[in-house]
């Protein structure tokens, strides 16, 4: 089910102002200065950069005022006294300005891009280590496609920004200034009269500006949530075609791209009314200029020239008003994408490792849980979990869905961190061992495989960088992968995509088996590694976790018990709890619940409870 922005329908073609009114309220920026002041601060790394921006754009500025004023003078001196002496001079003279004017321009447009192509690498490298330092809790409560526009859409909205607005922005308000002052030198009654327009075209910013920016930030979190309901919707096409829904995610597709659609529509819509307004103001400007102006000279308070020059810088003086107005709207475009990035930046990071905690360079692989509690939100999962597991033994889990069984592994691997009680590893507290040591001694073998977009070579590589290509290949011949790979057309440099088309499920489920032999764990994590696979393939597989777990410390989670009746040790979770443990024989001479799942006795009770046997 989509997530409304708003408590009532989001018409903008019903009733616009009203459902403005609405985001306004909803959708304004938490933080639009400290937002601001960030982005300054990864500009400021370019000072030099940007000191020469600025020094230009005060160049260009100062020589677009001199033009206007230098042409009101010839108009003068030389078209109503009708004298042709040193025009020449004058009209070299302005030749040379618009040159400069146009050189100066190019330069800090060239510098500026170089500023921020830089300013755009670091705010994403430092995006991109963020997600590296967060908790994997993070990532299972958010859509990945919705990340990723953080990464690309948000990024690449300030870019623009930064390449168009910075610049347009300090130049308008330098001209801007610089106009004012002239014009109050010429004339500060016809500097009066120009000054009428102000209230006006402010007004109208403001009415439009209070509706756009809302609009804007609600644009940037639509396409967000369109993004990451693609990517999913993408990743999961074969799941929605079995199940012949591609009806409903059309819809519920339009229903997003709906709501996206609206709000870009408005904020373009309502944005584009400014230079209709301006335009407006600047045909009234030119108007009172030129009544004023015919006044005053009739009776000899300015020349021709002077109402040439402030018909001129009217027009000056307005377009950095629109400029500064249009810019502003491109500005809370990109201060509402800036602030999904920051927000993601100053998400809390997985926790660090404690002060004391030690490297390990190596382990026995020895784990002994002792009195653990962990809950997620105030919901205890795991409750007075004790047990161990010695070096080179194979310990599985086994109970319903939601029993705690992942759990188990995610705090042996530290992704999580447990409440109370304490876990060991060789005799050491887990939260006295950084992570990336712990993470360092272990494997993965998954039911979800996940291979990246790469060779087969470079997939079993990545369990260690360093392998050489033989022992890539002894690797995957340990892993019973060998005889499929060399068969296919490009053997191990055969390309793969993230969902390793062209290979079945069991074949990419040997790669990754090859990957963590490769990676030589001395703690070995396997769930559900056999399901969804054919019998032939599983007789491989089986195989080839047998040489995985030989000699090292195995945690299992199986849901078919036939495939952990040889595990040295089986333990039955139930809400939590550990209720039964032992070896396959001695649960079977228990005659408890283990052995009524076994059995088969008890199908109704496992029905009923949701165990997956």
């Amino acid at each position: 089910m989509r997530n409304n922005q708003l408590k009532q329908p989001f018409q903008y073609d019903k009733i616009p102002i009203k459902s403005l009114q609405v985001v306004n309220k909803r959708k304004r920026a938490k933080d639009t200065t400290g937002t601001i002041k960030r982005i300054w601060s990864y500009l400021a790394k370019e000072k030099g950069k940007l000191s020469l921006v600025i020094l230009m754009v005060m160049i260009s500025s100062g020589l677009g005022l001199l033009g206007p004023f230098m042409i009101g003078t010839a108009v003068d001196k030389f078209i109503v006294t009708k004298q042709s002496a040193g025009l020449a001079t004058l009209l070299i003279s302005l030749l040379f300005i618009y040159l400069f004017h146009s050189l100066s321009i190019f330069l800090q447009n060239y510098w500026m891009v170089g500023i921020a192509q830089k300013t755009i690498y670091t705010l994403r490298k430092d995006l991109f280590h963020q997600f590296h330092r967060l908790s994997i809790s993070y990532f299972d409560k958010r859509q990945h496609g919705e990340l990723m526009s953080r990464i690309t859409n948000d990024i690449d909205n300030v870019n623009n920004t930064l390449n168009q607005s910075v610049i347009q922005i300090f130049s308008s308000v330098l001209t801007l200034t610089g106009t004012v002052a002239v014009m109050l030198y010429l004339s500060p009654i016809l500097t009066a009269v120009t000054m009428v327009i102000v209230p006006i075209m402010f007004l109208a910013i403001r009415w439009i500006t209070k509706r756009t920016g809302p609009l804007y930030k609600l644009q940037q979190k639509n396409l967000g949530e369109v993004n990451g309901y693609v990517e999913e919707i993408v990743s999961g096409q074969h799941i929605v075609k079995t199940f012949s829904q591609e009806n409903r995610v059309i819809q519920e597709f339009e229903e997003r791209n709906k709501d996206l659609n609206h709000a870009g529509f408005w904020a373009l819509t309502i944005s584009g009314f400014i230079p209709k307004v301006m335009n407006m103001l600047n045909f009234l400007s030119f108007g009172l200029i030129a009544l004023a102006g015919g006044i005053l000279a009739i009776y000899g308070y300015v020349t021709v020239g002077v109402i040439v020059i402030f018909t001129e810088y009217a027009r000056q003086f307005t377009r950095p008003l629109n400029e500064l107005s249009n810019q502003f709207n491109i500005l809370l475009s990109a201060v509402a994408g800036a602030e999904r990035v920051f927000r993601v930046m100053d998400e809390k990071q997985e926790e660090t490792d404690e002060k004391a905690a030690k490297e390990l360079t190596t382990i026995k692989g020895h784990i002994q849980f002792d009195h653990v509690y962990f809950g997620y939100e105030n919901s205890t999962i795991l409750k007075d979990i004790s047990f161990e597991a010695k070096p080179g033994e194979s310990v599985a889990f086994v109970g319903h869905t939601g029993a705690g069984k992942t759990t188990i592994i995610n705090l042996i691997s530290r992704f999580y961190n447990y409440d109370k009680g304490e876990i060991y590893l060789d005799g050491t507290p887990l939260k006295l061992i950084t992570r990336s040591s712990l993470r360092q001694h272990m494997a993965f073998v998954l039911q979800d495989t996940f291979l990246f977009q790469s060779t087969i070579r470079e997939n079993i590589r990545y369990g260690r960088l360093q392998a050489t290509d033989e022992e890539v290949i002894q690797a995957a011949k340990d892993a019973n992968a060998h005889e499929f790979i060399t068969k296919l057309p490009n053997g191990y440099d055969t390309m793969l995509d993230q969902q390793g088309s062209g290979i079945s499920q069991g074949q990419k489920q040997l790669i990754t088996i090859a990957r963590a032999l490769l990676a030589q764990p001395k703690i070995l994590i396997l769930d559900e590694a056999t399901s969804n696979i054919d019998t032939i393939t599983e007789l491989k597989i089986q195989d080839a976790l047998k040489r995985l777990m030989h000699g090292r410390t195995s945690f299992i989670i199986a849901h078919r018990l036939n495939t952990i009746q040889e595990a040295d040790k089986i333990i039955l979770l139930e809400h939590g709890k550990i209720v039964e443990h032992g070896s396959h024989q001695e649960l079977l001479e228990l005659k408890g619940k283990y052995y009524q799942l076994y059995k088969g006795t008890a199908l109704e009770q496992v029905d009923k409870n949701g165990l997956k046997i």
